[in-house]
C-alpha cells in the first residue's frame, strides 16, 4: 500500500488576503486541520507537492500523514476548493483521524469485466455508471482505497445496487445504513440497437397501411 505524507507549515497570517499572498508569492496552498480533541490548526502546503499527491486517486480515500512543525497528524482530505477555470487547489480541509474511532470517507468504485459482461457481450447492451464513488464508515485501519464492482454476470436490463457490492471486512456503506439502496450501474440496450428497432417498427407499420 502506498504511503502518503506531506510536510506542512503552521500558518499564523490568516484571512483571504493572506491566503492570496501565500498562493501568489510562495506557491503555497492554505489549509486547515480540524477534528479530534484538538483545536483547528491553520497550515500551508507546498503547492507542487500537494498537486503531485493528488494525481494519485488513492490519496482521496487514504489516511495521509501531515508533518506539521515536527509533529505528525493523521488526516483525511475532506474538502478541496479549486480555481473555477484553472483547476488548481485554492484551499484544503483535512480532518484528523483517531485510531480506534470510526471515520467516514468517500471511496472510488472500480468497475471490473465491463467488456465481457453478459449483458454487453451477449446482449449487445451498454453500461451506465450511476455512481463513481460511495461514502463508507469504518475504522482507519479498514479504510479501502477503492471498492470493486464486478459486472461479469450482469445481464441486459439488470441494475446493480449498493446491496449487491462485496465490501471489505469492517466496512459499511453510509447510504445503506440510512436505508437508501442506491443504483450503482446498469446495462441497457444500446442507442444504435434502439434506433434500428424503432426504424424497423416504423417500416412495418408503413407496410401494413
Amino acid at each position: 500500500m502506498t504511503e502518503f505524507a506531506l510536510n506542512a507549515e503552521v500558518r499564523s497570517d490568516l484571512g483571504k488576503g493572506a491566503s492570496r499572498r501565500l498562493r501568489r508569492n510562495a506557491s503555497l496552498v492554505p489549509a486547515v486541520i480540524y477534528g479530534g480533541e484538538k483545536a483547528p490548526q491553520s497550515i500551508s502546503l507546498l503547492a507542487k507537492d500537494f498537486a503531485k499527491l493528488l494525481e494519485n486517486e488513492a490519496a482521496f480515500s487514504h489516511v495521509l500523514t501531515l508533518n506539521v512543525a515536527g509533529t505528525n497528524e493523521s488526516v483525511l482530505i475532506k474538502a478541496l476548493q479549486r480555481h473555477p477555470a484553472k483547476g488548481f487547489v485554492l484551499h484544503a480541509d483535512f480532518q484528523r483521524v483517531i485510531a480506534g474511532q470510526k471515520l467516514t470517507a468517500h471511496v472510488p468504485l472500480h468497475f471490473l469485466n465491463e467488456e465481457t459482461a453478459v449483458g454487453v457481450k451477449q446482449g449487445g447492451g451498454e453500461i451506465s455508471h450511476t455512481l463513481v464513488e460511495v461514502e463508507v464508515s469504518c475504522l482507519p485501519k479498514d479504510l479501502p482505497e477503492f471498492i470493486e464492482v464486478d459486472l461479469a454476470k450482469v445481464e441486459l436490463g439488470q441494475v446493480v445496487h449498493l446491496s449487491d457490492l462485496s465490501l471489505p471486512k469492517g466496512v459499511e456503506l453510509v447510504a445503506l445504513a440510512h436505508g437508501n439502496d442506491l443504483a450503482v450501474a446498469n446495462i441497457h440496450a444500446s442507442r444504435v440497437v434502439k434506433e434500428e428497432s424503432e426504424a424497423e417498427s416504423e417500416e412495418g407499420e408503413g407496410a401494413a397501411e
